[in-house]
């Protein structure tokens, strides 16, 4: 899943200070997202004085020569390596269209004298203020002014990179809704229309017509035989019938097909009862290889889960899975079990342990994905429509190495989550659903900035007293 990102850079100026260091900086600048493992675009020096941003005039250079590359940089980084006329910056930027991150350089010491001074420290305010008021959004970091060629920026960058992995991601995608809701799961109800309104487009899916397309389905077709080997080389089938695990081959086949022809980037699926009752499996095991795979799965037809696994795939770029907020752990406030049938990837399982069995619940199917989750480092988040409004909820924790009763079928994992009895409070009082979305890392703060200032979904604080 890792993506080499491509960041259009923009330099500042004020005539009043030295463009000296103008030069350094584009050179600086660009060897930094090298560095980071990512590529640049940058105007040739002579395009303004000295290739940089000050005036009005040149202002609209620069923007010209960023539509011309639209749609070949995934952010904007403006670097000031003086003051830096405000005015220049934001005409320069007002189209860009993409996250912009702004750097300021910080001053030496010993380099304080009239011709020598930067002020970026005072600029970057200005910058920020105009912005502001020409309402185009930004990202900034701490600290205030950062070299680029030092360890905080490439964190900053780091995070940048994560930011504008979501914010392209998420500005328009489709979710597949495989089934209608059930009767008895209110709880993942989710408004098409408030989806609709930011850009997340929801294409609902018949299972009737699937079921259809996997009975026209030979065992001897070419994509049943090599959808059987891709599955049997994932996951360890051995504890269920030979017919069951073709069955579960054709259901992929299936669901690979509306993938492609609806370009779904996610999916929501009924995942009981018809499936065993008409099939006589669960498809537990393919939504934990899809969501291996990079495309997020999530049970009970919950798109809204579907959609905060999408965004903490797109910041990690690690898979995600849908669980349960399930169970105490014991009177350890701070932790629960959280778990589900089995849609966990397998890069977030305990090496060598998950397997494919009987259904414990329901004794019509095959296919529950069963297992212990490894620990790490988590990011966790829950996602709910209400009055044509899209909230979440966006959260770090760790999953942890404590042991869980062997009779726990499914695939599961004890979660520590500071503070918890409280956000569990808040997450109530607010209407958020028992499934949750966990990814691996750290990268809440990331998604909170694209939510908050370049998509505009509605953040709940799951620290604020109840």
């Amino acid at each position: 899943m890792k993506k080499s990102l491509t960041f259009a850079l923009c330099f500042g100026n004020r005539f009043v200070f030295s463009p000296v260091y103008i030069k350094d900086a584009r050179k600086e600048v660009a060897e930094a997202v090298e560095r980071a493992g990512h590529k640049y675009l940058i105007p040739d020096e002579s395009m303004t004085p000295f290739g940089a941003v000050e005036t009005m005039d040149q202002a609209r250079v620069y923007a010209k020569w960023l539509k011309s590359h639209e749609g070949e940089y995934d952010g904007v980084i403006f670097s000031m390596p003086n003051f830096s006329d405000e005015n220049g910056a934001a005409v320069a930027l007002r189209e860009a269209g993409v996250p912009i991150l702004i750097q300021a350089y910080p001053d030496d010491l010993d380099k304080l004298s009239t011709s020598q001074r930067r002020d970026s420290f005072c600029g970057k305010f200005s910058v920020q203020d105009v912005l502001n008021q020409y309402q185009i959004p930004y990202t900034i970091y701490a600290p205030h002014c950062v070299h680029p060629l030092s360890e905080e920026f490439q964190q900053n960058l780091r995070d940048f990179a994560a930011v504008c992995r979501v914010v392209n991601g998420m500005r328009h995608f489709t979710v597949g809704a495989f089934g209608a809701r059930t009767t008895r799961f209110k709880t993942i109800r989710y408004d098409e229309m408030a989806l609709e309104k930011y850009g997340i487009t929801v294409e609902t899916i018949d299972l009737a017509e699937m079921f259809d397309k996997i009975r026209a389905l030979k065992d001897d077709d070419q994509a049943v035989t090599q959808k059987l080997k891709v599955l049997t080389d994932y996951v360890n089938c051995s504890a269920i019938k030979p017919e069951s695990v073709v069955k579960l081959a054709k259901l992929s086949v299936v669901i690979d097909w509306y993938i492609e022809t609806y370009n779904m980037q996610a999916f929501a699926f009924r995942c009981w009862p018809e499936l065993g009752d008409q099939l006589g499996i669960s498809v537990c095991p393919l939504m934990s290889y899809y969501n291996n795979i990079g495309i997020p799965a999530s049970c009970e037809v919950d798109i809204c889960t579907a959609i905060s696994m999408y965004a903490i795939q797109l910041a990690s770029e690690e898979p995600t899975m849908c669980l349960d907020w399930n169970n105490n752990y014991g009177d350890e406030k701070d932790k629960c079990i959280i778990f589900h049938c089995g849609p966990v990837p397998k890069a977030l399982m305990k090496p060598g342990e998950a397997c494919v069995v009987p259904n414990q619940l329901n004794n019509l199917s095959e296919g529950c994905y069963v297992g212990d989750i490894d620990s790490f480092a988590m990011t966790y988040s829950g996602c709910k429509t209400e009055n044509g409004v899209l909230s979440f909820y966006v959260d770090e924790g760790e999953m942890t190495d404590d042991p869980i009763d062997s009779t726990f079928f499914g695939a599961k994992g004890v979660a520590h989550i500071p503070n918890l009895p409280n956000k569990l409070l808040v997450m109530g009082r607010n209407s958020f659903r028992h499934h949750l979305a966990v990814g691996r890392g750290r990268v809440a703060a990331a998604i909170r900035e694209a939510f908050t200032y370049y998509l505009h979904y509605d953040i709940v604080d799951l620290d604020q007293k109840i």
